[in-house]
């Protein structure tokens, strides 16, 4: 079965866990996509928040009731795609250059829940990792980062420049804690397992469920 095959199962999946009353954030990139679709063909009255006005724009197309992301604090659940799944339940995410809106997302939601084709499930995470940068100092932030590429796309949501970190990732927490730590970095796409409550995998055509934290953790 194709990949994309794969990526509509596993949303169609997840779209199941969406009931009414449900304040949800959705996030960015073509597994979202497909997670949209499967959203607005289901008749729930749920409430929706969106990681990039492009979600946002396709969500509300679909007849998807779209907030601001600050009417209330905290989501039931959130949905989104990866670019990496490693064993322990990593990720990186950020290809979309929406990493800081959906990793503010999946830190504020009850359940974090990660869609993803068998193609993007991997022995141990690798670069290109994503990292969100301010525009002010730019040349200076880059070479603290190296190796990197600036990333020739347009800015992120908010404005920042996104940029491809290119060095080993043997070990992603130091990494993080070293991405978070350097001077003009808004944010970076390595998520830790701590963020994800699991993750389900179109694998031919059936969907994997891996539980990465409890339920209630």
């Amino acid at each position: 079965m194709s990949r994309e095959a794969e990526k509509r199962l596993a949303a169609a999946k997840a779209a199941t866990l969406v009931e009414d009353s449900m304040r949800v954030g959705l996030g960015t990139g073509s597994t979202t996509a497909y997670l949209l679709a499967e959203l607005g063909a289901r008749p729930v009255r749920a409430v929706f928040v969106a990681t990039s006005p492009a979600t946002e724009q396709a969500a509300r197309s679909f007849g998807l009731e779209v907030e601001p992301f600050g009417a209330n604090a905290r989501l039931d659940l959130a949905i989104d795609g990866a670019d990496q799944v490693d064993e322990d339940g990593w990720l990186i995410k950020g290809a979309g250059g929406a990493l800081t809106r959906e990793k503010l997302v999946a830190a504020s939601t009850d359940r974090f829940v990660v869609i993803v084709d068998s193609s993007k499930l991997v022995a141990s995470l690798h670069a290109p990792v994503p990292v969100e940068i301010l525009a002010f100092g730019a040349s200076s932030t880059l070479h603290r980062l190296a190796p990197c590429e600036l990333r020739d796309v347009a800015p992120s949501p908010d404005g920042g420049l996104i940029v491809d970190y290119l060095g080993e990732v043997h070990e992603p927490g130091a990494l993080a804690s070293r991405l978070s730590t350097t001077p003009g970095v808004v944010e970076h796409g390595l998520f830790a397992p701590s963020l994800v409550s699991e993750v389900l995998v179109g694998i031919g055509e059936t969907v994997r469920r891996m539980v990465v934290r409890g339920e209630h953790d």
